[in-house]
């Protein structure tokens, strides 16, 4: 499996070569968790926003499908007693209807075969008037070629299914019904898009 081979040099992408963009991505998707938020985050990876987002909330499940990514995630944020890990599959989550009050999904949507499957389940899961914060990481440029960076990447074996600009990230959650979606874009070497959707009806 790709992201379990990759594990082990993954922080050096986050922490280096894409330092700049992660840096702010990790400030800006800290500043949306309150906190009295329970917390899903799927994708967690090696646990670049799970330690960020323990900091925050009341408590927080932070889910794989990579057990190697885990066993780092859990390394880097043993100090936090309010996180619980757990692997799991963003497109058959194992969860109640509205069990959490914010759902985090980062850089998975443009790898996945049924992105809209896997957004139906991350609504699913959220609170009604909760959020739904998805960051991408943007693979094409404003003129829809791809970035150095990210065509390095693919060759190393990442399988991207989608390729986002700013424009087209928009237009997808448009099509899902997310008109109103709020959108942050982080700059760095590779530019990520964090998209904020609040799915409709009150907080129970």
């Amino acid at each position: 499996m790709f992201w379990d081979n990759v594990a082990c040099v993954y922080d050096v992408f986050a922490n280096v070569i894409n330092r700049k963009t992660n840096e702010e991505l990790c400030s800006v998707v800290k500043n949306l968790i309150l906190p009295e938020y329970e917390v899903l985050e799927c994708a967690c990876g090696t646990g670049l926003l799970t330690k960020e987002t323990a900091q925050r909330c009341k408590s927080l499940v932070a889910t794989d499908f990579s057990e190697k990514m885990l066993e780092r995630a859990k390394k880097k944020c043993r100090k936090y007693a309010n996180v619980h890990f757990e692997k799991a599959d963003i497109m058959h989550l194992d969860y109640p209807d509205h069990s959490f009050d914010a759902v985090v999904a980062a850089n998975v949507i443009h790898l996945l075969d049924e992105p809209y499957k896997a957004l139906h389940e991350l609504e699913r899961v959220c609170r009604p008037g909760g959020k739904i914060i998805i960051p991408t990481y943007m693979n094409r440029t404003e003129n829809g070629k791809i970035n150095g960076a990210s065509k390095a990447i693919e060759k190393a074996g990442a399988d991207f299914k989608r390729k986002f600009t700013p424009e087209t990230y928009r237009d997808f959650f448009a099509a899902a019904g997310y008109a109103e979606a709020s959108y942050t874009l982080c700059e760095g070497r590779i530019p990520c898009a964090v998209a904020v959707l609040i799915k409709k009806g009150a907080l129970l």
